[in-house]
């Protein structure tokens, strides 16, 4: 197969917003949880509260407007459900409808944790090795998908269009249609696509190439991912036209950067540096994953210190991590040596009323990391892999006062939009690193403005609602200029 003939968009060009599709379509979302927090109260008590988010904001209004619906697990197994009661009234409390999926504890386990968590997240972000192909979490994955498809099927019509979202539920469509089910399906995949050195290595790799390939529409977050689909696709023989885009996805620029402007967040960023003694300030927030190249930062933040002594006493590094499936040895594991090189960083290059790293392990609260993104001189973002990396989209919408540095790892999906404001590094590369974090730090405020005004302009141009329009007029419109060929070759 001539790849040019597959894809020739060039590398960096995003999908140009078409005309906005017809009203007339339902459109329903499917995601792996409802946008509502179950939590068990004192005694035998539940509360439910709504998730609040850039994804629930723009997927809302798609609801409203189409008069759709929400498809999603509300997030406890049915054999320790609450009141069902309280899930209607979480239902009723939003501005949209939702239907929940009920699952048993074993398929969340095998299905969420196993297949999801222990075999998709891994690969998908080149990290094999921490994989484990249990022929056991396959089967939950596929029942799990199955009733999900069910639930559908109970909610939709011939004329609908069914919107579904992320890893855990790459099966859905092919499961529809044997059910017979005829409706119009769409998919939009939030991690990165491994290429085929990595998918190959997946025991059920054609049941889930096949299982994305029954979709009517697929969406990747850049055209790497894309790329790396189609050349998987071509590498298991598959013949058959598809259609199949890159999405980047956004952030609510007006909503972040209208509170962060707000004088609450001026005053809580200028606190922080003052706690800070007026030290210019780098700012890492990840969440507990290998994939997120923590430690790398951190060895990176060591170089930096140990080949510039000037800068002692002179910069900080505020780290956050937010916890995740602590329960998995390997997070065990990654959260220990976290520590372990924090320790060792601040015990080497402490001085009194100076620590050179402060290590925070807690989710910030959304007022929080605004004042963190105000306060920060520079965003040290370096994920090994990743899908887009909202964190650097955020930071540029939360920098109203157009400065402030972005340092990106040129593996974020986030660098293909804003490699040319951002400073790109190789995380893997701790001296070249530590050379641009420099820069960073001693870069002059009319080039520090120049690259924000650059890059807040990226963000807001390409924000969330910019994404879910983009995809939906795909995803609704079957004129024939947007179907790839896939043609068969011998393997």
């Amino acid at each position: 197969m001539n790849k040019a003939s597959t894809y020739n968009a060039p590398a960096q060009r995003l999908p140009e917003l078409p005309p906005a599709p017809s009203p007339q379509r339902r459109v329903l979302v499917m995601s792996d949880r409802l946008p509502i927090q179950l939590t068990r109260e004192g005694g035998e008590g539940w509360r439910a509260d709504r998730v609040h988010g850039s994804l629930v904001a723009a997927l809302n209004p798609v609801l409203r407007e189409r008069r759709g619906v929400w498809i999603g697990w509300p997030g406890v197994a049915e054999d320790e459900a609450p009141d069902p009661r309280v899930v209607a009234g979480a239902i009723q409390a939003g501005g949209s409808s939702m239907r929940p999926v009920s699952l048993r504890a074993r398929d969340v386990r095998g299905a969420y944790d196993g297949f999801g968590g222990e075999i998709i997240w891994p690969l998908f972000h080149e990290q094999p090795m921490e994989c484990r192909f249990d022929p056991a979490a396959w089967q939950a994955y596929r029942r799990v998908n199955r009733k999900f498809a069910r639930a559908a099927a109970k909610a939709m019509s011939a004329s609908d269009l069914l919107w579904v979202h992320n890893h855990l539920l790459m099966n859905v469509a092919a499961e529809l249609r044997t059910l017979r089910v005829p409706c119009r399906t769409a998919f939009f995949l939030h991690l990165p696509f491994p290429g085929p050195d990595l998918f190959l290595k997946l025991p059920w790799r054609e049941r889930l190439l096949r299982g994305l390939l029954a979709y009517d529409q697929l969406g990747f977050q850049t055209p790497r991912d894309l790329q790396n689909f189609l050349d998987c696709a071509h590498a298991l023989g598959v013949s058959q036209d598809i259609r199949a885009n890159a999405f980047p996805i956004g952030v609510d620029f007006h909503s972040v950067a209208e509170r962060a402007g707000s004088p609450e967040i001026g005053s809580a960023a200028a606190r922080l540096r003052e706690l800070h003694g007026g030290r210019s300030l780098i700012l890492g927030i990840d969440r507990l994953d290998r994939s997120k190249g923590i430690s790398e930062k951190l060895r990176a933040f060591a170089e930096l210190l140990a080949r510039r002594p000037e800068l002692h006493d002179r910069v900080s590094l505020i780290q956050v991590v937010v916890p995740s499936r602590e329960d998995l040895p390997r997070h065990r594991e990654l959260g220990c040596e976290i520590a372990r090189q924090v320790g060792e960083i601040n015990g080497r290059f402490s001085r009194p009323g100076w620590i050179p790293v402060h290590f925070l392990q807690r989710t910030l609260t959304p007022d929080e990391l605004l004042a963190h993104y105000r306060a920060a001189d520079v965003a040290l973002i370096t994920p090994l892999r990743e899908g887009m990396n909202l964190v650097a989209k955020e930071y540029c919408a939360a920098r109203v006062d157009e400065q402030g540095t972005l340092v990106l790892s040129e593996f974020a999906g986030a660098a293909v939009q804003l490699g040319q404001g951002a400073l790109l590094v190789n995380p893997h590369n701790a001296t070249a690193t530590a050379r641009t974090l420099h820069k960073a730090l001693r870069m002059a405020e009319s080039d520090r403005g120049r690259r924000m005004r650059s890059l807040r302009e990226e963000v807001r141009r390409h924000d969330i609602f910019w994404w879910a329009e983009s995809f939906l007029a795909r995803a609704l419109d079957e004129g024939p200029e947007r179907t790839l060929r896939l043609e068969r070759t011998p393997r």
